[in-house]
């Protein structure tokens, strides 16, 4: 499969694919692992917590999760997720987890390589995607546990580096080193082209392609097209390749599917205002690690502010702090927002991030409390920065105040970048006036196939598809592998 990526495509060493992930993250990472013929079953003699997925998962034992219907397994499932097969996949792995029980997996796996579907995982980083990106030492918001992909668990791997789970959590770079092991453990690694970067997916004519090798590829038995049933459009992937030396070599590939797998770390959201692009002004919490680290900013400094109430915010916060730097922190909710995550997280569970909120209530600049270092701003947001470091903010009155700063982080979230589809992505979103955003417009699929509604054959998953943990992010992979082999007639009857 090395010819794949040197040059133009040879379809004449590999034919075609079937699928074509954009996106090598935890979600890429279980879908091949399902594609690559583990298949999961119902244990026999195991007991599910809950009685009714337990009558369900009894009445046909011999056949594959995979082959069932997963609307009828999952009907009435409840949960942190919207999505029903999210769920139900997180229930069989982690049964009880949520009310902090520990009963094992009600699924065992089997290989069957017969049921494998040839497919292509590609990703700029190391298998793991942007986990690699992280700051290393940043502890998750999930339990440890959650983090685990199937049939290799998480707890298992830290006890073999001897290492255990601090609060029941786990480093960024504990998580990054576990996907990249999952993978070569597995057997996984063939399918992946690390290194490689899409510029552009869509859909093009089978007729279009050279009719060489239109006939290869209605003799390539692993296909999906047959002579009475033959797809008029195929999807045509380009991108290229980074070499060792650093030379970038372009690709082109052919696909019946595409799963968009890319995450959202890729492009931080922006204010949108006066003075944003000034060198002080950064929108990752890395640019403050990097400015510690080389003295840049210190106990001295004038305060950096934060701006955002979400985790990455709270992140930014609790490192200041240890660092003894004064903050600013600036957001536009109440801190009584029921919508705020840190009035949804179990304070036993997340004691920094509760200290976070204390201080968010306690110290606003109208009322000092105990916490140095750090005023909290809430229902503010920026007007603008200054060339003269100041920044300029308003409350909900109207009234404005200017700031003397260090530097400022703009921590509100983060947008995928899907620059490499047509009118990037906007007319596959639920919201198709508004661009693609995890939260509040992820693209509209399928809730059992997670197949595009305005696109057949595209598939999207994870944050893209609104599943933001890795727990669930799951969920989808089987729903997309479960659609492909029923496509593929891989299923048994």
């Amino acid at each position: 499969l090395e010819t794949l990526l040197k040059g133009q495509l040879y379809l004449q060493n590999y034919k075609f694919f079937t699928i074509v992930f954009s996106g090598n993250g935890p979600s890429g990472i279980c879908l091949s692992y399902l594609l690559s013929g583990y298949t999961p079953y119902f244990k026999r003699e195991s007991l599910h917590p809950h009685p009714i997925l337990q009558r369900k998962l009894e009445e046909a034992p011999e056949i594959s999760i995979l082959d069932q219907d997963l609307d009828y397994l999952s009907e009435g499932l409840e949960g942190r997720s919207h999505s029903p097969v999210a769920l139900l996949f997180d229930a069989l792995q982690r049964p009880d987890t949520d009310f902090g029980g520990t009963a094992e997996s009600v699924l065992t796996w089997w290989h069957e390589p017969d049921r494998a579907i040839p497919h292509l995982v590609l990703g700029r980083n190391a298998p793991g995607g942007a986990w690699h990106s992280i700051e290393g030492s940043m502890v998750t918001l999930s339990r440890g546990e959650w983090m685990g992909l199937p049939d290799l668990p998480f707890k298992e791997w830290l006890k073999q580096k001897r290492r255990g789970l601090r609060n029941n959590r786990a480093t960024a770079e504990d998580i990054a080193q576990y996907y990249q092991h999952y993978v070569m453990k597995k057997g996984l690694q063939k399918n992946f082209r690390c290194g490689t970067v899409v510029t552009s997916v869509r859909k093009v004519s089978a007729e279009s392609i050279s009719n060489h090798t239109q006939k290869d590829l209605q003799e390539n038995s692993d296909s999906l097209w047959n002579s009475n049933e033959q797809s008029t459009e195929v999807f045509q992937v380009d991108g290229f390749f980074k070499t060792v030396e650093g030379d970038k070599e372009p690709f082109s590939i052919y696909a019946e599917n595409v799963v968009l797998a890319t995450g959202t770390y890729d492009s931080p959201t922006w204010l949108g205002v006066k003075g944003e692009n000034l060198s002080y002004v950064h929108h990752q919490l890395s640019a403050l690690e990097e400015a510690v680290k080389n003295n840049s900013i210190g106990i001295m400094s004038d305060p950096v502010l934060i701006v955002g109430a979400g985790l990455t915010a709270a992140d930014a916060i609790l490192f200041a702090h240890h660092c003894n730097i004064p903050v600013i922190h600036v957001f536009r909710r109440r801190v009584s927002d029921p919508g705020l995550i840190f009035n949804q997280l179990p304070k036993m569970m997340y004691p920094e991030y509760h200290k976070v909120h204390q201080m968010m209530k306690e110290q606003t600049a109208a009322c000092a409390g105990p916490y140095e270092c750090y005023i909290s701003l809430p229902e503010h947001h920026v007007l603008s920065f200054g060339k003269d470091m100041k920044c300029i903010v308003q409350d909900k009155n109207g009234c404005q105040k200017a700031y003397k700063i260090s530097m400022a982080l703009i921590l509100t979230g983060s947008n995928p970048n899907l620059s490499f589809l047509p009118n990037n992505g906007i007319d596959l979103a639920i919201n198709s006036d508004q661009p693609v955003n995890p939260k509040r417009n992820p693209i509209d699929v399928d809730p059992i196939t997670y197949e595009c509604a305005q696109e057949k054959g595209l598939y999207a998953l994870g944050p893209l598809a609104g599943d933001n943990f890795v727990r669930f992010v799951q969920g989808g992979a089987l729903a997309v592998a479960s659609s492909l082999l029923k496509k593929a007639n891989k299923n048994p009857p």
